[in-house]
């Protein structure tokens, strides 16, 4: 009983005490705070829950692009199609849009995690208007709630990066742990980490934001630049040292890393709208190891047509040998889901050859030749050279996990052979003895009854 209670003192003690006082200077430099507010240029927010600070700034890049109803149908796209049909609609309208990341104490979330810094932009004028709420201390966080609950309420589709397992998760729990600020309903949300890592992880390894405006987006081209800025792993502590009186000049810099993630966020935003959208051109500047995990998104989103085209590129444009297969690979099973299984087979045959994806390509060859060629024994030697492929792969195989799966595959390889070896043999008798074939087809017959 004793650690049951322990365990609620310990969460009503995450809780902000509501009728604490505002955050004051710290007693080292007591005009430091007033410099901050200065220096972010940021105002006191009041509401019925309390204050808050706010900070709004006007951006004119990344400018405003027109959404592509092609690519907001593949960002969003979804196999409840009432659902589907619901968020097509209210993706439809810009105004609509509410770009989010925020700043919090701790990167694992959790009830003990708060969102001390929560960013939010949209579409205004043809730029991006960026809005920030910071907690001055845990005091202010149902001020900030409110505030945040209201401006989505007025842009209900959500916008972020890796939102939908981290931003929106920790906000909603804390909405909850208020008991008393409902959090609210969104219509949509789309999170650009799962199409940027299709598109881009292929490359550039690491798909953080960071990375992609230094190597997709131009920043400098766009006009910012991130030399001073804070790294990510250092925020929470810079806050907590904030709160202990500790200096707030590193807390400028945090604000300013929480803009830059929202510009970015938007200038992302309209690289993969141009790159999903019906009239996308996927000219020379797009790089082929690009196109191809642009033809992996499409595919797995239900545009074979685009997809082919894309890999297509890839290949037309040079891939380097360890990903070149895989693109012939993916091009024939593209090839073989359309019934072209004579333009498959052409494919496995020029990637047969490969240590690993040649395994596959002639297993696939066996398949083809003995249901589509009726060829039984040219399917057999395909058996029998992806057998012998496999059992090479297995002794030079460093990890553990190939063996397992590796005698998996050789008892199907096996199976099929011998399937094969049977079918064959029959042939032959048939050839042999027409005659008595025929009987014993016959006698066959008669015994299974009428079907």
């Amino acid at each position: 009983m004793t650690a049951t209670l322990d365990k609620f003192a310990r969460l009503s003690a995450l809780r902000p005490t509501r009728d604490s006082a505002p955050h004051t200077a710290s007693p080292n430099t007591p005009d430091e705070p007033d410099t901050f507010v200065q220096l972010i240029g940021a105002q006191l927010g009041k509401n019925r829950f309390g204050e808050h600070l706010s900070v709004r700034n006007w951006f004119s890049t990344p400018e405003f692009v027109e959404p592509s109803p092609a690519s907001l149908a593949l960002l969003s796209h979804t196999r409840d199609e009432t659902h589907s049909r619901r968020t097509r609609a209210a993706l439809a309208d810009p105004a609509k849009w509410l770009f989010l990341d925020t700043e919090t104490t701790g990167l694992a979330g959790g009830t003990g995690t708060y969102a001390f810094l929560v960013g939010l932009a949209w579409w205004d004028a043809g730029g991006l208007q960026v809005e920030q709420f910071f907690m001055r201390d845990f005091a202010d966080e149902h001020s900030l709630l409110h505030e945040l609950a209201a401006r989505i309420s007025e842009r209900p589709v959500l916008i972020t990066f890796n939102g939908k397992s981290f931003d929106w998760p920790l906000l909603e729990s804390r909405f909850t742990m208020t008991r008393s600020i409902a959090a609210p309903r969104l219509a949509a949300h789309l999170d650009l980490l799962h199409p940027a890592r299709a598109v881009w992880k292929l490359r550039l390894g690491s798909v953080r934001l960071v990375e992609l405006e230094r190597h997709v987006l131009d920043a400098p081209r766009l006009g910012w630049h991130r030399e001073d800025d804070v790294a990510s792993a250092l925020i929470p502590q810079f806050y907590f040292d904030y709160l202990r009186g500790g200096s707030s000049r590193p807390l400028v810099g945090i604000v300013r890393h929480n803009q830059m993630d929202l510009r970015g966020l938007a200038a992302l935003y309209a690289k993969i709208n141009s790159l999903l959208g019906e009239n996308s051109t996927l000219n020379g500047d797009v790089p082929s190891l690009d196109l191809f995990g642009l033809s992996r998104f499409l595919l797995r989103r239900g545009e074979p047509d685009r997809a082919q085209s894309a890999c297509l590129k890839s290949i037309d444009r040079g891939l380097p040998v360890d990903v070149h297969a895989r693109a012939r690979r993916e091009l024939a099973q593209m090839a073989k889901r359309r019934g072209d299984h004579e333009r498959a087979a052409a494919l496995w045959h020029e990637i047969i050859s490969d240590p690993i994806d040649g395994i596959h390509a002639c297993e696939q060859l066996a398949l083809y030749y003995e249901r589509h060629r009726k060829n039984p024994a040219r399917a057999s030697e395909f058996a029998k050279l992806a057998l012998a492929k496999l059992r090479l792969h297995r002794t030079h195989a460093r990890d553990p996990l190939a063996a397992p799966r590796a005698s998996h595959s050789e008892a199907r390889l096996l199976h099929r052979i011998a399937r094969l070896e049977r079918k064959l043999a029959n042939s032959r008798d048939a050839l042999n003895a027409p005659l008595l074939s025929a009987a014993k087809h016959t006698a066959a017959t008669t015994a299974r009854g009428p079907q």
